[in-house]
């Protein structure tokens, strides 16, 4: 941390804007130690608090802006390519869009807070229609609360934070072992969790070329189309005799499903 600080008063403002500037884009540069960092600094009056908000906004803004507007030409394949990078990507897209669905153009306050969520969100909001002005009112406004909540934490607590820094650095080495080392633990957690998923559900899959012989060989096979309604805004196609049934609604809906052939679920 100590060195952190550092860093964060040599470069000042500008490393405060490119930095966030940069995750946003969906790089994996967390900036929200860099905002505890100047929150601190802003405490012991070396930053301008209400500055570093600023920068900090605007650059989530711009960030933002740029997946907006490019998810207004290729909103679905931006979205999958996103969460491809994400820690969960057999799940990220349907959360991001249920989470969406829920709450609209709220989610922009509160996107920030949530991994995934958080680049996601931009490109969804223009495959939604969300207009560019009100879209970039609310991106505004969530940008300016989650600098303004993590700088803000920073500045409350910016004595413990430099006791906290003193710690680390008299453990030196071994603090950075161990946060390495939990990090590291996380990511192999989450590959363990999709190679289990990818086993469970291998003997059950079938290839495109496989269900388009079926049909065309006039086999009953029943589809149930299970893609968002987020899916269809940009594509609203489907394969033939499909029946659009959300995953939430498998339970209600399973009478409307024949069971006198197989059964044939797909998704994004």
């Amino acid at each position: 941390m100590a060195e952190t600080l550092q860093f964060v008063v040599d470069h000042g403002y500008a490393l405060v804007f490119f930095w966030v500037m940069t995750e946003q884009v969906g790089l994996p540069i967390p900036a929200t130690p860099l905002l505890l960092a100047a929150g601190a600094l802003a405490g012991m009056h070396q930053l301008n608090f209400a500055l570093v908000i600023f920068l900090a906004a605007t650059g989530s803004l711009i960030s933002d802006t740029f997946w907006y507007c490019f998810g207004k030409k290729k909103g679905s394949v931006v979205l999958g390519w996103l969460c491809k990078i994400s820690l969960e990507p057999d799940s990220c897209v349907r959360r991001t869009e249920s989470t969406f669905t829920r709450l609209g153009f709220r989610t922009l306050l509160i996107c920030k807070f949530i991994p995934g969520l958080n680049t996601a969100a931009p490109a969804l909001s223009a495959t939604a229609g969300i207009p560019l002005p009100q879209f970039l009112i609310y991106d505004w406004l969530g940008a300016l609360v989650w600098a303004s909540a993590f700088a803000g934490l920073g500045l409350a607590f910016s004595r413990q934070l430099d006791r906290v820094a003193s710690n680390v650095a008299r453990f030196g080495s071994l603090s950075f072992a161990l946060m390495i080392l939990a990090a590291v633990a996380y990511i192999l957690y989450k590959y363990y969790q999709r190679q289990s998923f990818i086993k469970e559900v291998a003997g059950v899959r079938i290839a495109p070329e496989e269900l388009k012989a079926k049909l065309d060989a006039g086999q009953p096979v029943t589809i149930i189309d299970l893609r968002h309604p987020l899916d269809l805004l940009p594509d609203p196609r489907t394969l033939p005799g499909a029946l659009r049934i959300s995953p939430e609604e498998l339970e209600t809906r399973h009478s409307e499903i024949t069971r006198d052939g197989e059964i044939v679920l797909f998704c994004t």
